[in-house]
């Protein structure tokens, strides 16, 4: 076959798989601050022009309070403390810099990822701060302001051989772990084909269940690198120390699917909202938040409101 589509379920030792996932959390303890506390989380002072751009006559859901939904579904985003309430990462972590530079307080309200759109539609909540990437779809019913880039990384064995992956030749012959029905498995048959056409060796795609049975075949050979959203991955290879980043494509690979504050649209917060993270871009404390969890690939040079999106397919 042109292209050999492997589907796996990593169903490895109990005992094995039991000593990786023991060994991996006491290594992440050590390397992250779960605690509640988060003593080191970083604030920032006001700023007016932020301050002024929010419309008059903007009603928040509580008097001098930022309400943000957020979904703690994995680190460094966002997840839950060593106290299974307080959520930490780093979406909570810039949305306290933002609620800052609006002077407001801030509260989260943690929430299943699913249920963002229709709390946020009957004004449950003043903006989203969780992984949201704008698409030409979701502009229509909400507006947006950018704080992230949308990507997805590869990833290999610290010692593998393989120093870059950044254009459809890389892959060529390559076994990659990818999610099945996800946009970077679109991009990985869409290099495929250009590979194909151009007379190299197919890809050869594998999926597993979960991020720690992808990480583990990358780990023990079974796979040459996994191309998955790149902050999960990010996160293992600070702690565990036995993967590396060689290449990021953007999520909306050909065009750009980024991350971004998500509000009700025509509610008029969004232009604030751009204001506070280009001023915490030229403070450098975005920057100092990204890299507290290791996310600086992540890293906008600039936050635009309702850019263009990931189109409709």
């Amino acid at each position: 076959m042109a292209l050999n589509l492997v589907r796996r379920t990593v169903l490895a030792a109990g005992a094995a798989l039991a000593f990786f996932s023991v060994a991996s959390a006491a290594m992440a303890a050590a390397a992250f601050d779960f605690s509640p506390e988060q003593k080191g989380r970083l604030r920032a002072d006001k700023n007016a022009a932020a301050i002024q751009a929010i419309p008059k006559g903007f009603k928040f859901v509580k008097e001098g309070v930022f309400t943000v939904a957020i979904a703690p579904f994995a680190p460094p985003i966002s997840t839950y403390a060593s106290d299974a309430k307080t959520v930490v990462g780093f979406d909570p972590d810039y949305a306290q810099l933002v609620a800052d530079v609006l002077g407001l307080k801030l509260e989260l309200l943690p929430i299943a990822w699913a249920d963002w759109p229709l709390g946020l539609s009957s004004g449950k909540y003043d903006a989203v701060i969780s992984n949201v990437g704008v698409t030409e779809q979701r502009k229509e019913k909400f507006d947006f302001s950018t704080y992230r880039l949308g990507l997805h990384g590869f990833y290999v064995r610290t010692d593998s051989k393989i120093a870059a992956i950044q254009e459809p030749k890389d892959v060529a012959g390559l076994k990659v772990v990818t999610g099945s029905g996800t946009n970077q498995e679109r991009i990985l048959l869409e290099w495929n084909k250009k590979n194909l056409a151009a007379g190299l060796k197919p890809v050869e795609l594998l999926y597993f269940d979960d991020d720690a049975a992808r990480l583990l075949a990358v780990v023990s050979g079974r796979a040459d690198a996994n191309f998955n959203p790149n902050a999960p991955q990010a996160y293992h290879a600070a702690k565990e120390g036995k993967t590396k980043l060689v290449g990021t494509v953007n999520a909306g690979w050909p065009l750009k699917s980024d991350v971004a504050i998500t509000t009700r649209k025509g509610s008029g917060l969004a232009d604030a909202l751009t204001l506070a993270t280009n001023g915490l871009i030229q403070s450098g404390q975005y920057t100092q938040a990204l890299q507290r969890w290791a996310l600086l690939e992540e890293a906008l040079p600039k936050s635009e409101t309702n850019p263009p999106g990931l189109p409709k397919f």
